[in-house]
């Protein structure tokens, strides 16, 4: 005869009653800093011909390309990093301050890359410093995306966790299509060569502004309900659980849940390539390639 295995009972610390104008507010504000993060990522992408031509002069258009778009895959190399310094720090002092840190490191490093001299100036510093921008980018990223991901999941209701994290893929496409609008229009307005010369700093440049605004927003909100009952029972009890919290090696996840791991990495890859190639590679593949204007590219 099979023996129940006893559930343990839900109390009341298990819920988490959420006012229904501080979610919306938390919710507002993580997709718009989201959506702001990944302007300032994927405006490389729309701009990847003109930094071809501007880093790496010496070489015909499809290795400037290669080399340009090589650049761009650097941060993804480094989005792991990231998402586990800021996910520790998030998980002692709070997922409000990590997203505030990671929109300035994003903001000022999309602003300098705007600011870095072209090849013809610095020779073979000016792609090394392309590299250390985009890197600083990558890590970045890495602490907003799962940072913000676990943010809204505190915040949101149990009903509701899976809708209200959508929204943060909302404002990343949303970022991706404001990237592309800001390059037509500057391209449209100053013409082909300008872009060349200058105008394709102008859009690393509106980082710094979208980056206030969003650190604004960011500074506005308060804890998750979730992580301030946290410190409170931890005040409550020993404090230094707070600082220590429980911990799970990589190795446990690895051989106790390898099955979930290895679905989670296969799903974000296929996600991720399809993404990518559509938002980042296509609008440059045809204008320059197939010809077609930077509008219809883009």
């Amino acid at each position: 005869m099979l023996k129940r295995k006893k559930i343990k009972p839900i109390t009341l610390k298990d819920v988490t009653i959420i006012d229904d104008g501080k979610l919306k507010k938390a919710i507002t504000a993580a997709s718009l800093g989201n959506a702001m993060e990944w302007f300032d990522f994927g405006v490389y992408g729309f701009v990847a011909y003109a930094l071809g031509k501007v880093f790496f002069p010496d070489a015909n258009p499809s290795v400037q390309m290669i080399a340009a778009l090589g650049t761009f895959s650097v941060p993804f190399l480094i989005r792991p990093l990231g998402g586990l310094f800021f996910g520790m720090l998030g998980d002692k002092y709070g997922r409000q301050k990590i997203l505030a840190i990671t929109i300035v490191i994003m903001s000022i490093s999309t602003f300098c890359i705007g600011l870095i001299p072209s090849y013809a100036t610095i020779g073979i510093w000016a792609p090394i410093l392309l590299l250390l921008c985009k890197m600083a980018q990558g890590f970045s990223v890495g602490g907003e995306y799962t940072g913000a991901s676990i943010f809204v999941a505190e915040y949101s209701p149990d009903r509701k966790r899976g809708f209200m994290g959508s929204w943060l893929d909302f404002g990343s496409i949303a970022g991706f299509v404001m990237g592309a609008g800001v390059v037509v229009l500057i391209s449209s307005v100053v013409g082909e060569q300008n872009f060349l010369d200058w105008g394709w700093r102008i859009p690393f440049f509106l980082a710094l502004p979208l980056g206030i605004i969003g650190l604004y927003l960011r500074h506005a909100l308060e804890e998750t309900p979730a992580f301030q009952q946290h410190v409170d029972t931890m005040e409550q009890g020993d404090r230094e659980g707070l600082q220590d919290g429980p911990k799970v090696s990589f190795k446990e996840i690895a051989t106790k849940h390898w099955r979930s791991l290895l679905t989670c990495i296969g799903l974000v890859i296929s996600t991720n390539v399809t993404y990518y190639m559509l938002l980042t590679y296509m609008p440059s593949y045809l204008s320059h390639n197939l010809h077609y204007s930077e509008d219809h590219g883009c």
